[in-house]
């Protein structure tokens, strides 16, 4: 599988996920009580039952979390992408809700504190995903028009999956669990 035959599907995701994250943080903006409801929700969601200062914890809870959303993405393409464009959608606005909301409250150095220095990994790792997700729905219509066998293609996609997305959310999750939280204590 070249790279170049997940362009297309990346920049599909990619257009879905900045649509919508630009969205999230719209509505925020006219009603932060979205904001701080969105918050709420991922904290009780992702970090509920974590004890504070369990770095080792919280990386278990996000990597899971995010592995989850990676692997919806990327199955997702058995709905033809309906369901990877959805999974996309939907964390672009929960994610620009959440943004605008801290921003709102602590300002953009925190946000970006909070989130450049793993969402640089964790972002690529959903749209590289998505992509997989939008080209697996592709070579399940090829099939259906009788051009291509979309197992064939699904194993080469999978392949892509536990070779470059799942270190990635690895990755992510480590910085998140363990670098983030000091970056943000320099700007708090």
């Amino acid at each position: 599988m070249s790279r170049e035959a997940l362009v297309r599907p990346g920049l599909v995701v990619t257009g879905v996920f900045l649509a919508t994250l630009v969205l999230g943080g719209l509505v925020v903006s006219q009603d932060p009580v979205v904001g701080r409801t969105l918050i709420q929700v991922l904290r009780d969601q992702i970090l509920g039952g974590i004890p504070a200062g369990s770095s080792l914890l919280l990386f278990l809870a996000i990597f899971l979390n995010n592995l989850q959303t990676c692997l919806l993405l990327f199955l997702g393409g058995a709905s033809l992408g309906a369901v990877t464009l959805f999974i996309a959608g939907t964390n672009g606005l929960v994610i620009g809700g959440v943004m605008e909301a801290v921003r709102q409250e602590k300002g953009i150095l925190y946000v970006l504190a909070a989130i450049l220095p793993h969402g640089v990994v964790e972002i690529p790792s959903f749209i590289l995903a998505g992509a997989l997700g939008l080209s697996l729905a592709e070579a399940l219509w090829q099939e259906w028009k009788g051009d291509e066998d979309a197992a064939a293609r699904a194993r080469d996609l999978g392949s892509v999956f536990l070779r470059a997305v799942l270190p990635l959310v690895a990755l992510a999750a480590g910085i998140e669990a363990f670098i983030t939280p000091q970056i943000i204590s320099l700007v708090a």
